[in-house]
């Protein structure tokens, strides 16, 4: 079968390699779309500690079953799958928490993944997708997962507002939950000016933090009723917006933090103290979240205008050089294996 295959610090293949014989409890899935996430990128510059090459990447996927032993699910139903490897040992697993299971792994990472033409998986990962759902936007559901997730687990509130850092993947589908979870008003900010755009053209307001009329504190002021954002959102992971979360948040408001640092950062913890702020961390997904997220993009037709770029195998390294070069444009960039 053809492959994209990890081969060491910036270098992919497009290669045969055997095709997957399912173990015990696993079944085979014929990958029909996969997605570039974050965490692949990082694999790929060679920075992500637990992926060895050679590796197939990719855990954002859909497919069809072509196992005939799931309980529940038909082969030649079209899937998505849950991509969490937990022990289902460890004190967070037993207390209802496996998606930060002590030694959590991830399919794509821990064993090859979706960017292959077949991948197998556990059976109890295999979720069915609705007719409403493309393959092309059941590849999708696993970000969107992210974001529900993220909201949910902390408690969002209907009616509250938000400021959203980052215009890429995970920022605009954090914006379009939000939306649907019926936030008052989102504002975005974003310094590059073709994601920007391209926000806007999916009806966000954005403005670029580094042009603002006044300081980010008096602009957050300023637009919120002299406050500040109930919410203020990361999902850029750079110093330069660390540096101003603080400022954007309200008196006891709460920073969220999705993006994953690929560096250390610092914080004005100072300013967090005199405001009582909430800061908050997220990891992945339960399987709610990923249920909830199938539905989501089954509904809202927006989500699918995240999906800049869907290439042919063929084009992998074009599909990487897109993802990780600045100003590009691409926001997230697929692979189609039908």
């Amino acid at each position: 079968m053809k492959a994209i295959v990890y081969e060491g610090a910036n270098t992919i293949s497009v290669r045969d390699v055997p095709k997957p014989q399912p173990r015990e409890g696993w079944a085979l899935i014929k990958v029909s779309h996969a997605g570039i996430c974050g965490t692949d990128q990082n694999i790929y510059h060679g920075t992500h500690p637990r992926a060895k090459a050679p590796l197939i990447m990719g855990h954002e996927f859909s497919g069809t079953l072509e196992s005939n032993d799931v309980p529940g699910i038909k082969k030649g139903t079209r899937v998505t799958v849950y991509p969490l490897l937990s022990c289902g040992k460890c004190e967070p697993c037993k207390t209802g928490n496996m998606h930060v299971c002590n030694t959590l792994g991830l399919v794509g990472i821990d064993c090859d993944g979706g960017f292959a033409e077949y991948v197998e998986v556990p059976k109890e990962s295999i979720i069915p997708l609705s007719d409403k759902v493309s393959n092309k936007m059941g590849a999708f559901v696993e970000p969107v997962a992210v974001c529900v997730h993220a909201l949910r687990e902390r408690d969002f509130r209907p009616g509250d507002n938000a400021l959203v850092f980052g215009c890429g993947t995970i920022g605009l589908a954090t914006a379009m939950t939000l939306r649907v979870f019926g936030a008052s008003s989102i504002l975005m900010m974003e310094t590059d000016s073709l994601r920007a755009e391209h926000a806007r053209s999916m009806g966000f307001e954005v403005v670029d933090p580094t042009k603002l009329p006044k300081d980010m504190e008096a602009y957050c002021k300023d637009r919120t009723d002299g406050n500040g954002f109930d919410w203020v959102i990361d999902c850029a992971g750079v110093q330069p917006v660390a540096s101003l979360l603080l400022d954007a948040v309200k008196v006891r408001g709460t920073i969220l933090i999705i993006a994953a640092y690929a560096k250390p950062a610092t914080l004005p913890l100072i300013k967090g103290m005199f405001k009582e702020t909430n800061i908050q961390f997220t990891r992945v997904y339960r399987k709610k979240d990923f249920a909830i997220a199938a539905k989501i993009v089954a509904e809202d037709p927006g989500f699918e205008k995240i999906i800049t770029h869907v290439l042919p195998v063929s084009e992998a390294q074009k599909g990487f050089d897109l993802v990780t070069t600045k100003g590009s444009g691409a926001i997230k960039v697929m692979f189609c294996f039908d």
